[in-house]
């Protein structure tokens, strides 16, 4: 008969356990939360589009267990060839990243009309995007969707701290990081990243761009994201310290997915009639509390490493 501390040294692993198959289910589904999506209204009028479409997704999907970011091209016929790219927070692990990309394809048939010659989904911990070659191309810096909290955040000085913290985000993607930056400067967690071909200085001009429309839009809000065409920029107001990490700055990874409540404002994407095919941009987002008390266990009990990414 097992003694009564065999009996309680079971029951600890068998929480120990059943806690972090939570902290890793919990962190899986948020990765995975739809911020917003961006569909055509045409369809393909030629099988074999949707025969290049399955097979830009196969190999996405494939190339996102070795890389964050690929972009690739199927089809040798104009009228039918796809271009895609997925890619991921720059901090994710290749494995995280294949987990949210591989979740990219359903969702866009989920969300977009099947088949539409263009699409676009972002999720918390990646995104996707493909279009019929000779699709109209957006430039880096348009607006596509934007997030603002409706809650202020309170006390004075708020937006000298806001307007530190962002102005580390140009600085951070331009100093070697690959396009990615993760930073906090006193209790405001921020992010940018843009997408994996955009460089030097064409990438700087984009986050600091984002980070305008972040500023003069959210205004007091606690957080705010900003999502242009190549690049995007996040922030978040935690009064009590961001979670993981200290108030006098520096670079950390991950806090964004423990934000506080996160509002839709309205999305806002600025009209384009030149476009001959229009994208609507729509979106969601339900990213909670529960998740920053679960990044905390994560942390406890070193169970993966604490930062993300995004692109």
């Amino acid at each position: 008969m097992a003694s009564p501390e065999t009996h309680h040294l079971h029951l600890h692993l068998h929480l120990l356990l059943l806690i972090l198959h939570l902290t890793t289910t919990t962190t899986t589904t948020d990765l995975t939360t739809l911020i917003y999506k961006g569909c055509a209204n045409q369809n393909f009028q030629d099988p074999l589009a949707s025969q290049n479409l399955k097979t830009l997704y196969t190999t996405l999907v494939s190339q996102s267990t070795t890389t964050t970011f690929f972009k690739t091209t199927a089809g040798d016929n104009d009228s039918t060839t796809i271009t895609g790219l997925c890619q991921c927070r720059g901090d994710l692990s290749n494995e995280d990243c294949n987990t949210c990309v591989k979740t990219l394809p359903d969702t866009i048939q989920n969300v977009c009309k099947h088949d539409v010659i263009a699409a676009r989904a972002q999720l918390v911990g990646c995104y996707m995007r493909y279009e019929v070659v000779g699709f109209p191309q957006a430039p880096p810096t348009e607006l596509l969707y934007k997030q603002c909290s409706s809650h202020d955040a309170g006390g004075s000085g708020f937006d000298g701290r806001l307007e530190a913290a962002l102005s580390l985000v140009p600085k951070g993607v331009g100093n070697g990081s690959r396009g990615y930056y993760a930073g906090v400067y006193q209790m405001v967690y921020v992010l940018g990243q843009c997408e994996g071909d955009l460089e030097g200085g064409e990438c700087v001009n984009c986050v600091k761009s984002a980070a305008e429309i972040g500023r003069s839009e959210c205004r007091s809000s606690v957080s705010g994201h900003v999502f242009l065409q190549q690049c995007y920029v996040s922030y978040t107001y935690y009064p009590d310290g961001v979670p993981g990490a200290g108030d006098d700055g520096g670079a950390v990874g991950g806090a964004e997915t423990g934000a506080a409540e996160i509002e839709d404002d309205g999305g806002g994407g600025r009209d384009n009639t030149q476009k001959t095919v229009a994208i609507v941009f729509g979106g969601l987002a339900a990213l909670g509390m529960v998740v920053a008390f679960l990044l905390v266990l994560k942390s406890a009990f070193k169970n993966k490493k604490e930062h993300y990414s995004y692109g």
